[in-house]
Order: structure tokens, then sequence, then C-alpha cells
């Protein structure tokens, strides 16, 4: 069988298959983060008037902590939805799991969307919200795994950082199109039609998007490390307990790197700068339409910074990239407020869009890293496992604990240092790590895969 690293000529093109791969993942990774990005657009927004009626009429900021506590809540089902995903990924496949993870959030990103509010069915309206909340986070946990492994397992091994920016870029471009549609909404459905029915519409619009993404992912092939292991039967009986018994600092390791990004993220992509700049009882009061397109245009900087830094990666190395990626990011922590509170719209765009480029740097070259620290027949787990606890330690509840900082001190500088702290965090766990850039990841080359990449520990 042919090996998923051999090496191509320079001026080799890329088969159709490759093609086939690369467009699954993005336009895949881009709809489920759609669907996933859309509840936070609208916790941000109107979910706590519709959902905590009674909360939000006597306390309106205490609703809105609840509010984005709910997008926090589906963090906590991540490693449930990863545990799943690893153990089917590892067994039977990257593919199998990356189909049942697309339907699972469609249909529950379009249930969210035909939900009565509080008023219409009272208290089993938030209960229902947060079902649903919770089984988009079982899908989310399964589905940045599989994608990644597709992508990078099918690259040349020089190309593995451009390939896996395939799925990096799918959660920009859910944003953008999350907050597009938002932004869209409110000019088709402005003031108290927004609230009443427009919200609903980009809920409603997953169902287009899945049917979409479930005719282009069918039509991709299994990842060829995948049906190496499958041939030779070597699938591992109990990935989850192998991989804490032999790697679990390992996992830690990667959980705080992947958390150092996300916390910042999540400023963004969980609604706070959305819900902070809008809010008409806070410091701002800017109008919703603007500060949506706002976001949208960071999306588009965040998408570029994340493209350029996996493409850089494979030329300097996935562990220089992320050090370059977390002084900029510290960068766009201290800038971010000032330029947000300043009441500008431009210089709010500003503020996010220098945010995006140290974002873009962390995000990048995630996909070809995590892929390079796990021995391929534990790698589905591995990754998806890393990735859900740093969701968790990072962006779970990120806005939750931005509102509470800023309602208890009256400053978003408090913000700023719990931002800059988690960016610490990410650089301190990366320092930890060896660089593993190119090392083959087909199950030939286990034993070299399974060393330990943390200095001072055993290799």
């Amino acid at each position: 069988m042919t090996s998923a690293v051999s090496e191509p000529t320079s001026t080799r093109r890329m088969p159709a298959e490759e093609r086939r791969v690369l467009a699954s993942t993005l336009v895949g990774t881009s709809i489920e983060w759609y669907d996933f990005f859309i509840y936070a657009q609208a916790a941000g927004l109107v979910l706590a008037p519709l959902f905590l009626a009674p909360i939000a009429e006597s306390s309106p900021g205490l609703a809105q902590v609840l509010s984005f506590a709910t997008i926090g809540i589906s963090f906590l089902f991540r490693p449930l939805g990863a545990i799943i995903a690893g153990h089917l990924g590892d067994k039977h496949g990257r593919r199998f799991v990356l189909m049942i993870t697309l339907v699972l959030m469609g249909a529950a990103t379009a249930l969210v969307g035909l939900l009565p509010t509080y008023d219409a069915i009272g208290i089993a309206a938030p209960i229902l919200l947060i079902l649903l909340r919770i089984l988009q986070g079982i899908s989310a946990g399964g589905e940045w795994g599989g994608a990644v492994l597709m992508a990078v397992e099918h690259a040349p091994t020089k190309r593995r950082g451009l390939f896996g920016v395939s799925p990096q870029i799918g959660v920009p471009l859910g944003l953008l199109l999350a907050s597009g549609m938002m932004a869209l909404m409110s000019i088709l459905a402005p003031g108290d039609a927004f609230v009443a029915w427009g919200w609903r519409v980009p809920f409603l619009l997953s169902i287009v998007l899945i049917a979409i993404g479930y005719y282009v992912r069918r039509r991709v092939e299994e990842s060829p490390v995948f049906l190496e292991i499958a041939e030779r039967k070597e699938q591992t009986r109990t990935p989850i307990v192998q991989l804490f018994r032999r790697h679990a600092l390992l996992v830690v390791i990667a959980a705080l790197i992947f958390a150092g990004n996300n916390a910042v993220g999540y400023m963004t992509t969980g609604g706070y700068i959305q819900n902070y700049a809008t809010n008409p009882d806070g410091p701002l009061g800017l109008d919703r339409g603007p500060v949506l397109w706002a976001v949208a245009g960071s999306a588009v900087t965040w998408l570029l910074s994340t493209w350029y830094a996996g493409r850089l990666s494979d030329r300097i190395g996935r562990r220089t990239t992320y050090i370059l990626g977390w002084i900029l990011q510290l960068i766009g922590v201290f800038a971010l407020f000032p330029l947000v509170n300043s009441g500008s719209i431009w210089l709010l765009f500003l503020g996010v869009a220098v945010l995006t480029i140290g974002l873009g740097f962390t995000y990048g070259p995630q996909a070809a890293y995590y892929a390079e620290l796990f021995p391929a027949s534990l790698r589905f787990s591995g990754v998806s496992i890393s990735y859900a606890i740093g969701a968790i330690l990072g962006g779970a509840f990120a806005p939750t604990i931005a509102t509470a900082l800023v309602q208890a001190t009256g400053s978003t500088f408090s913000v700023t240092l719990y931002l800059a702290g988690m960016t610490v965090i990410g650089l301190i766990a990366t320092l930890l790590l060896r660089d593993r850039t190119g090392i083959p990841l087909g199950p030939d080359h286990e034993a070299e895969q399974a060393r330990s990449p943390i200095y001072g520990a055993r290799r």
C-alpha cells in the first residue's frame, strides 16, 4: 500500500482525491462551526430575554451571564463526544465518524430555530435549549479530530501544515457565515422583528447546509493511515484506556496549548464582544448590525492568518510558528479593549482584527501539530480528547468569566489580564514540547511516534 507520507515532487499536481479531501474537510467543518457559532451569536443578542424571561426582567445582567453559561455547558460534553468519536474513529475509521457528527450538529441547530420560548412553554424552553446545546457539544467534540486526521493523514510530509489548515479555516469561515447571517437578518428583520423571528432563520438554514456537507463528505475515501491499520487488523481494542495509560501528561500539555488560543478566540466566537458592544445598558450601546459586520470582517483576517500560519509551519516548524503566534496574540490581547472602548465601530473592527492575527498563528499549525504528537493507533482519541479538554479549560466559560469580571471590577482591564494569563499558559505549554514536524505518520513507525515529545520525559 502506498504510504500516506510519501514525498511528492515540487511540480506535482494535486490529485483529485486530495482535492476532494480538502474540500470535504473545509466545507464540513465550516458548516459544523457555523452551527456552533450561530448559537453563541444568539446567546449574546437575544436568548436571555426569550428563554430566561423571569430572570431577565428582574436581573438582566444575571440573565446574560446565564445565557453565556449555556454556551459553556456544551463544552462540558465535548470530552464525551471526543471519547465516543475517538473510540469509533480508531476502530472503524475517520470518515464514518465525520458523517455522524455532521448530521447530529445540523439536527440540533435546526431544532433550536424551531424551539418555543419561555412565554410559550415555560421552564421547558430553557431545558430543551440546554439539551440541544449539549448535543451540539457532543458533535463538536468528535468533529474536529476526524476532520484533522482526514486532511493531515492524506497529506504529503512537507505539506501537512497546508493540508491541515483546511479544517482549521473552517472555524473563521463558520464565524464569518454566522456573523454575516445574523447581520443580514438584522437588516431584513430590524428591531422587534429580529427578536420575534429574525434570529431563527440562520438556525433553520442549517438544514440546507447539512445536506450540502453530507453530499461532499460521502464522496471522500477513508484516511490511508487508517486503511493500512485496518488491513493489518491492528486497531486498538481500548484506545481511550491506552491513551491515558501511556500519554496522559501529553494530553494535558496539548490541551493547555489549545486553551491559550481558545479562551482569547471566544471573545468573538463566544459572542462576548458582540454583547458588550451592543448592550444598551452598557458603556458603548452600539448598533447591532455594524458590530456584527465588524466581527464578520475580523473572521476574514482570522482566516488569512490561519491559512498563512499553517503554510509557514511547513517551512519553519510547528513549534516556532506557535511561539511567534503567542507573541502576536499577547499584543492583540492588550490592544483589544482600548480600541473597542473607543466607541468607534472602525476601531472596534481594528481591535478584533489585530486579535485574530495572533489567533490565526496559534491555530493554523494545530492540526498538523496534534497529529504529529500521537501514535497512529491512538491518534484520533489523542487529538480529539486533547482538543476537547483544551476547549473546556479555554473557551467554555470565557464569555461568562469576562462578563463576571467586568461586573465585579467595573473595568475591562481585568478581562485583559485574564486573556493575557491564558496566552502565557499556552506559550509555556508549547515550550515544554519538542518539535516533531515531519515525523512519519504511518503504522510502520508506531514505535517512533510513541516516544514522548515532552522535554525531560523518558523517550
